[in-house]
């Protein structure tokens, strides 16, 4: 069977779209148009401050500038920055592998955004102690602004907490005091920040924009999950035992019937009932809208700067189909994208040659 064509599955994400393009929102002055702009199109580079020696080669990044990414997203975890769950001589090693990767992407010609990235740790003291969470926060912060404070401001930027684990009037306060904090250390840089219940798009509504005129927002997408993380990891997760679903999920889709029976014959019921909750899927139109009537409404700037899908299990032409169909709602909207992320299970590039996927950079950037 011949394999299908980007320009083919870039088609057909358009007609996933039930909707024709908007116009661009005109949004309330504050975060600068190149800078908006720098966010448009962008990966996560997940691990490199976890785990230095696994850095994207210069190569990948260099191969993913040329192509039209102008942006990463840098995940620094926030367990290995707090003062109360490492050492003041690991979290000096830390801020200086942040340094180091600052000056390489900003050589490649990239934005930056520093996302402090939430771990098990600082999860569980966010649930049980706020206040302490707080001032973990703030020093995580101290730390990351004496280091991004060398740089440019309209080149990085400062995500205050990646997908809060407390119920949303704890974050909405929070939020508050610390884009306070962060914006008295570093008094130029925008600022990008969500809300609870992992960013979804549907979490959007009950969040409340900050005064500070200089924030995007930030969304994360990965529905249907039945799609984007069947195959899943985890054998122990109902996910893994979903393999081979396609995208659009339609019921009388033969590929989608089969599989049904092939989990009913093996009495996986609770994939079963993944499956079935996500037959028929909503379309990204309908998963993203909620976000899209927020923005309508506050005129704020808006980026997903998580999605994607898992490699192991979903059919190459769907996971293709289902990139271009987000990335093209982006660009309707007027939104920055990021991916998630390069190297690892959703990622961009094949682990072991270090290249990345040409049409999946073509899905994602709309190009032939």
């Amino acid at each position: 069977m011949a394999r299908p064509s980007i320009l083919a599955i870039a088609a057909a994400a358009s007609l996933l779209l039930s909707a024709a393009a908007p116009a661009c929102p005109a949004l309330i002055e504050g975060v600068p148009a190149d800078r908006i702009k720098a966010l448009s199109s962008g990966v996560n580079a997940d691990g490199w401050i976890a785990e230095p020696p696994s850095a994207p080669p210069r190569s990948l990044l260099l191969e993913l500038r040329k192509a039209g990414m102008t942006h990463i997203r840098l995940p620094v975890p926030a367990d290995h920055v707090m003062p109360r769950f490492a050492a003041k001589a690991d979290i000096d090693n830390r801020l200086r592998t942040v340094d180091a990767a600052l000056k390489t992407l900003l050589a490649l010609g990239y934005a930056v955004s520093v996302d402090l990235h939430s771990g098990e740790h600082f999860n569980a003291l966010h649930k049980d102690d706020p206040p302490g969470a707080m001032t973990e926060m703030k020093n995580a912060w101290s730390g990351l602004a004496g280091v991004m404070g060398h740089y440019p401001a309209d080149r990085v930027f400062a995500e205050l907490l990646n997908e809060p684990e407390v119920d949303a009037a704890q974050w909405q306060r929070e939020v508050e005091e610390l884009a306070g904090f962060i914006r008295r250390l570093l008094p130029q840089t925008t600022l990008i920040t969500g809300p609870v219940n992992w960013q979804r798009a549907d979490a959007l509504p009950g969040f409340k924009p900050l005064d500070d005129p200089n924030v995007v927002y930030a969304i994360h997408f990965y529905d249907p999950m039945a799609f984007t993380h069947q195959a899943h990891w985890d054998p122990s997760e109902p996910l893994h035992d979903i393999t081979g679903l396609p995208y659009p999920v339609r019921a009388d889709d033969p590929q989608v019937q089969r599989l049904r029976e092939q989990l009913a014959a093996l009495n996986k019921r609770k994939a079963l009932a993944i499956l079935d909750s996500a037959t028929p899927d909503r379309g990204i139109d309908k998963w993203l809208e909620p976000a899209a009537a927020w923005q309508q409404q506050y005129s704020r700037p808006i980026i997903i700067n998580e999605f994607g899908v898992l490699k192991a299990g979903a059919p190459r032409d769907s996971r293709l189909r289902w990139l271009a169909a987000v990335t093209a709602y982006a660009r309707q909207h007027c939104w920055g994208w990021t991916h998630w992320e390069m190297s690892q299970g959703f990622g961009l590039a094949d682990a072991i040659t270090g290249k990345a996927d040409p049409d999946a950079l073509r899905a994602l950037l709309g190009t032939r």
